[in-house]
């Protein structure tokens, strides 16, 4: 892939991290004993309540770093040791990267519940490489539309049009991460985000303009949701469950949408190091993860909510409203992919975007 990679959930694992950094041991390479697992992961992995089951269980440490994004972690790779790292959560459609770099080993597809996932998020051609299992997508969701479902009718939160329409000026926020938010444009012109290229740009760039004239607001995830949180606006643009759900107990009156026009889905998956020193207790590892019980603690950490890929996981009736799991085939059905601009187009995407947060 030669795209400049970036995790959907980048700016919220660096601005939420620390809320999870008293629980993680982030060791220096060649640290830790033997027997310890060391995973490169996102902050959703750092939860006591994910972990400690299976620590305990197995008689293990667990020892964690946390990553902002598939070339941060890519960069720690390249300054550690080979074996240094067990097991690494990375984007689902960057598992290609990994493998062209010789870094994974293909998981053993009898000892992982592939069969149960959600076909959609299954993300085959890019967690498989030559017919080998790679990656194994473990949680979920979307860019879409959040809103206050008091402040704001929800019937128009079901079209993306209600973003660029008068009734909304000056109560939208943007989410500043140019992909989805360009992704969301397209779905808004009718184009599939996996076909965009240089042609689209002045329709796109048009579209954006009229979003950005209906905000109040353009941030980064805290900015963002804390807008939306607190009343400062009632929609934001790029939101999703992942804003939303853990936010549902604090205020219930927020909630997402996946309009007519559809959504921007994000998946991550987890990978095996072909170095790994400790290949028994990762080979142990992700199928925890992947069970019902841990889908259901990984959905719901603390740092972020998200849907498991798993659908056996065992969330409870209240997380599965908050996370709308029943709905999840049909959003699924509407939903399209990040948009994978090559390293030109990307780079033009970049000067696009930033040319509408300058623009008055």
């Amino acid at each position: 892939m030669t795209m400049n990679a970036r995790n959907p959930l980048s700016t919220l694992k660096s601005n939420l991290a620390a809320a999870c950094a008293a629980t993680a041991l982030l060791v220096a390479a060649g640290a830790a004993q033997a027997a310890d697992l060391n995973a490169l992961i996102w902050c959703d992995h750092s939860d006591p309540a994910l972990l400690q089951p299976f620590e305990e269980a197995n008689n293990v440490k667990v020892n964690v770093k946390e990553f902002e994004g598939t070339g941060a972690g890519l960069a720690i790779i390249e300054q550690s040791q080979p074996g240094d790292w067990d097991v690494m959560v990375i984007d689902s459609i960057d598992v290609p990267r990994g493998v062209e770099k010789g870094l994974f080993e293909p998981l053993p597809e009898d000892k992982l519940p592939f069969a149960d996932l959600f076909p959609e998020v299954k993300m085959e051609k890019s967690t498989v490489v030559d017919g080998k299992h790679y990656g194994i997508t473990e949680k979920f969701g979307y860019n879409t539309i959040g809103f206050n479902k008091t402040k704001v009718d929800p019937a128009d939160m079901q079209s993306l049009a209600s973003l660029t329409s008068d009734k909304y000026k000056g109560k939208i926020a943007i989410y500043d991460y140019y992909l989805p938010v360009i992704g969301m444009a397209a779905l808004a012109i009718g184009k599939k985000t996996a076909e965009l290229t240089e042609a689209d740009l002045p329709a796109l760039k048009t579209e954006l303009l009229k979003m950005k004239a209906n905000a109040k607001l353009v941030g980064e995830v805290t900015a963002s949701q804390t807008a939306l949180a607190t009343g400062e606006v009632d929609i934001l643009v790029g939101g999703g469950e992942w804003v939303t759900a853990g936010l549902a107990k604090e205020n219930p009156a927020l909630d997402f949408s996946i309009p007519k026009e559809g959504a921007v889905l994000w998946s991550q998956s987890l990978a095996m190091f072909k170095d790994s020193k400790n290949k028994d207790m990762a080979l142990k590892f992700i199928p925890y993860i992947m069970s019902p019980e841990g889908q259901a603690r990984l959905a719901t950490s603390a740092c972020y909510w998200g849907m498991p890929s798993n659908k056996k996981a065992t969330l409870t009736d209240e997380q599965k409203k908050i996370l709308r799991f029943d709905e999840q085939p049909e959003f699924l059905a509407r939903a399209q992919p990040y948009p994978a601009p090559n390293a030109d187009l990307d780079k033009k995407m970049q000067d696009m975007w930033t040319e509408m947060l300058q623009a008055q």
